[in-house]
């Protein structure tokens, strides 16, 4: 019971037709609910935002989506309109396995976005996560889902940062990959002894 799946936002909006796609999203799908057979916990994140986020484009006159800001607590990428909450986009992938211990809802409070499973963008405002995990005796995580090179590292990091033995199984991931960004976060995570695997 030390070892834990967590699969990263597969949700509608993130995959081929969504308002944010991710370039093949969909094609993990099949991959992760296999390796769920092997795990005893899996836990699932949903993106979950209110309509007019303060992360989306549309909420600010002068931006376009992927054009950058200053929010209080840093950079700020400016989305396309995404994951709203109670709206098709914001499901999981009808083909994924949802039988999980447990969903994180995130990025639900207005003015602040949230990459990571463990905290909101400001790194200290807790989703919750850690504490189940520790909880439960949890000290493996392997992560699986979209973006490689936002969600899925931003919580590795934080889990790597927490102490917790992490993997990502790249080919149970996509990119965006903006500006080289797929690149960078590579190398953030294997600097924070991170295992990047492949299946």
């Amino acid at each position: 019971m030390t070892k834990a799946l967590l699969v990263v936002d597969v949700q509608n909006d993130f995959c081929p037709g969504g308002a944010l796609a991710v370039p093949g999203g969909d094609a993990i799908v099949p991959v992760i609910n296999q390796m769920m057979a092997h795990y005893e916990t899996v836990i699932l994140t949903q993106d979950w935002h209110p309509q007019g986020h303060s992360s989306f484009a549309s909420s600010h006159s002068d931006k376009s989506p992927f054009d950058t800001t200053t929010m209080p607590y840093g950079a700020q990428v400016l989305w396309p309109d995404h994951c709203v909450q109670g709206t098709n986009g914001a499901a999981f992938h009808a083909d994924l396995r949802t039988d999980a211990d447990l969903i994180i809802r995130k990025g639900f409070r207005p003015q602040i976005d949230s990459y990571s499973a463990f905290f909101e963008n400001d790194q200290s405002t807790p989703t919750g996560l850690f504490g189940y995990l520790k909880e439960r005796n949890i000290k493996d995580l392997t992560l699986v889902g979209l973006a490689t090179d936002f969600c899925v590292a931003f919580s590795a990091l934080d889990a790597a940062r927490l102490g917790f033995s992490v993997q990502v199984e790249l080919d149970a991931c996509r990119a965006i990959d903006m500006e080289g960004s797929l690149k960078a976060a590579l190398e953030k995570m294997q600097n924070a002894g991170i295992t990047l695997g492949q299946l």
